[in-house]
């Protein structure tokens, strides 16, 4: 459900906070024109409402050792409710899938995945993804380098 009763402070403070997540309370009253008590209770508002849902660091996967990003495409046997629910279980809890969407189209699902070589990628397949119950087909594309990668969301006035 959007939250449509967001107004311009708000969308400020968002845009501002995507930006820097690391932003003191002074910092972030003086960007969007607040004073410190009612821009701590407008974000405090924002976290309560679920509009944000959390504060992270960002990491650059090459520099953890994980170079290798891998789109991955699967299709299941059958897409009864069982089904679904056995593999989005079990793809939850491989720490090398980074983001899993239920999709429309050929594919049942879409993956990101990423592992710090093609070996190792090969291993995540053959080992894990595949063994999970109801898969019938993996298509895997790699990529060869971002062109854009945003995190923060356009938030609009």
């Amino acid at each position: 459900m959007p939250n449509t009763d967001l107004d311009a402070i708000d969308r400020k403070i968002l845009r501002r906070l995507q930006q820097n997540g690391r932003l003191t309370n002074q910092q972030l009253c003086e960007d969007v024109g607040l004073s410190p008590s009612p821009c701590l209770r407008r974000v405090r508002a924002l976290e309560e409402r679920g509009v944000i849902s959390g504060y992270v660091a960002l990491v650059e996967p090459e520099t953890v050792g994980l170079p290798v990003n891998a789109f991955v495409r699967i299709r299941l046997d059958q897409q009864d409710d069982h089904h679904l629910a056995t593999f989005e279980n079990a793809v939850a809890e491989f720490p090398e899938v980074m983001d899993c969407y239920l999709m429309t189209g050929e594919a049942d699902y879409q993956l990101r995945v990423l592992v710090p070589s093609l070996a190792a990628f090969e291993d995540f397949l053959r080992k894990r993804l595949t063994r999970i119950a109801g898969v019938a087909q993996v298509t895997t594309s790699f990529a060869l380098r971002p062109i854009v990668n945003r995190t923060a969301l356009p938030v609009q006035d």
